[in-house]
């Protein structure tokens, strides 16, 4: 099975970058990101599986997910690229560049490190399962239901981006919330690899968020060993979308310091 993905052409002597959004996304979270580095890069993004337009599996499985990338960027014929993901998109790429690292030019990864984490979605997992989508006429409906059931806007609005119309008229999600709620253990653990990857890169974190704090430092060096880091002022864990020029200027320095 393949991902779902768009490309963004510049031209066929042009390196590739791989963009690989979070949990409950899809490949347009990265939409800005792409038109930035479109301007002297070939671009795919993928929808992970489970995801926006992948197709849909029957487990959760960092091996599985990635032979689908990579089975993706065979079929396009992309040999090498430049991979860079947010938050559970940053978890892929470090397992793709720890377990088929002759694949990547650079690595960066935004706000995620290679440790287990605790439970953080509680909430949404909840809110997910409660919604009822089957007696509703339109998406304010749903989005009243959300708000007696989760209190931050933001993460309404950015679960409601995968709310469509199935082909029978019926709302259904783009992401198999019950797989990712059954797996969910799976999913913030991180697989024990004893590889390492040698290659250029790049930590990003938000200022404001705990998912990279210091005491990570040691694990992140110990796999990557040549990685480095910033930080973005006024920003949590969604940094890409909360200083968008900020981390699109970054991540663009650092993957033309890459080639």
């Amino acid at each position: 099975m393949l991902c779902h993905s768009k490309i963004t052409a510049h031209d066929e002597s042009s390196s590739w970058a791989v963009l690989i959004h979070g949990l409950f996304g899809s490949h347009d979270n990265l939409n800005l990101l792409a038109k930035t580095l479109s301007s002297t890069l070939n671009i795919i993004q993928l929808d992970l599986p489970d995801h926006g337009q992948s197709p849909r599996t029957e487990k959760f499985d960092f091996a599985y997910y990635c032979q689908m990338i990579m089975d993706t960027l065979a079929h396009h014929e992309i040999e090498k690229a430049h991979f860079i993901g947010h938050s559970l998109g940053g978890k892929m790429c470090m397992y793709i560049a720890l377990s088929r690292p002759e694949m990547v030019a650079s690595l960066t990864v935004a706000d995620i490190a290679p440790v287990n984490y605790p439970h953080r979605h509680q909430a949404v997992l909840h809110a997910l399962e409660t919604v009822n989508l089957t007696q509703v006429q339109n998406r304010n409906d749903i989005k009243q239901q959300f708000n007696s059931l989760l209190d931050d806007e933001g993460t309404q609005q950015f679960l409601l981006k995968s709310l469509y119309k199935n082909e029978q008229g019926n709302w259904s999600w783009r992401f198999n919330h019950r797989l990712l709620a059954r797996d969910y253990d799976k999913l913030i653990a991180w697989p024990e690899l004893s590889t390492q990857y040698y290659g250029p890169t790049l930590f990003i974190k938000g200022q404001d968020s705990d998912y990279i704090v210091m005491e990570y430092q040691s694990t992140i060096l110990s796999l990557f060993p040549h990685a480095t880091s910033k930080i973005i002022n006024g920003t949590g864990h969604w940094l890409h979308a909360q200083k968008p020029l900020v981390f699109n200027r970054i991540v663009e320095n650092f993957v033309n310091s890459s080639m």
